[in-house]
């Protein structure tokens, strides 16, 4: 016969009341129960633990030497089971999220700084990439959802419209067309323009084309580093950067922004959050209840009545 956690929980409540009565109420057990428990205890282990008197009961030598271990033991199981009880139901653990866009500003900065507010225990990692690798990334189940342009006809899994940001043009604070309010697509035609090779420069490109047709490639810097860098370079003079809203939570010396219109107002660009059916994560689950209480999906059809 095995010993049972239950069994060493009686055995420390038992020492540390120094009285079986006292210790069985407060176990809300019998006596008789706790007392036929622990001599079943040290019949197994072929070891008395506890010295019964008139004055109480006192662990053994051997006894306080078995109490110490059984301590770490309960203490290790009630640890454990308290982390996969929060894991279970994704209030801990961890949760990968791809990113297409910066996090300085906007919705999705908004909807992680609330996750974190909710599930402090979830540890978030941020991917950052194009659509096409992250995508790839959920698919090979290296990241648990990701938040990138509408329209990927490689996904035929989970997805969920949420939000659209604003295209914006970060340029040198000299620049004439700081001047004007907005900057319309026509205007860009002859700029330099850098063009980042991760998060959403491949849809700033098919922009441009549908916009004002095929660029220059000479009028085009390719860059393979981050948005903080490629504003760098703005304020230095190296060019201008097409961007999303989310880019201008932050300040940087010598950058100016604008939004960017066409004849209808302000171009937008969408964002679904794609996820796989089959991701068991907790986490992933409790991350997806409070995404759909702040964005619904508006193109999913009405319920029934």
């Amino acid at each position: 016969m095995s010993v049972e956690i239950r069994d060493l929980r009686w055995a420390i409540v038992a020492a540390q009341h120094r009285s079986l009565r006292q210790a069985a109420e407060a176990l809300h057990i019998r006596q008789s129960t706790l007392s036929r428990r622990l001599r079943d205890l040290e019949y197994q282990l072929g070891a008395t633990l506890f010295e019964r008197t008139n004055g109480g009961t006192r662990p053994t030598v051997i006894g306080q030497e078995f109490l110490e271990a059984a301590r770490r033991i309960v203490d290790e199981t009630e640890a454990i089971t308290a982390r996969l009880k929060t894991r279970s139901r994704g209030e801990s653990g961890r949760l990968t999220i791809g990113v297409h866009a910066s996090l300085s500003a906007g919705n999705l900065r908004a909807t992680l700084v609330e996750h974190r507010r909710s599930f402090p225990s979830v540890e978030i990692n941020l991917v950052d990439g194009s659509s096409d690798h992250l995508i790839s990334d959920l698919a090979s189940s290296a990241i648990d959802i990701a938040f990138v342009a509408e329209g990927n006809s490689r996904w035929d899994d989970k997805s969920l419209s949420v939000w659209s940001e604003r295209v914006i043009v970060a340029l040198p604070d000299d620049h004439p067309l700081c001047g004007r309010d907005v900057v319309h697509w026509d205007e860009l035609r002859c700029e330099l323009l850098l063009l980042p090779q991760r998060g959403p420069g491949p849809e700033f490109l098919k922009l441009l084309i549908s916009r004002i047709g095929c660029p220059d490639p000479h009028r085009v810097l390719r860059q393979d580093v981050g948005l903080d860098r490629l504003l760098t370079m703005v304020g230095a003079g190296w060019g201008i950067l097409l961007a999303l809203e989310g880019a201008t939570g932050a300040a940087y010396p010598g950058v100016a922004f604008r939004e960017v219109h066409d004849a209808e107002g302000a171009t937008r660009v969408n964002f679904r959050a794609y996820w796989r059916q089959v991701n068991d994560n907790p986490s992933l689950r409790t991350f997806l209840d409070m995404f759909r209480q702040r964005y619904p999906d508006l193109s999913a059809p009405p319920s029934p009545d």
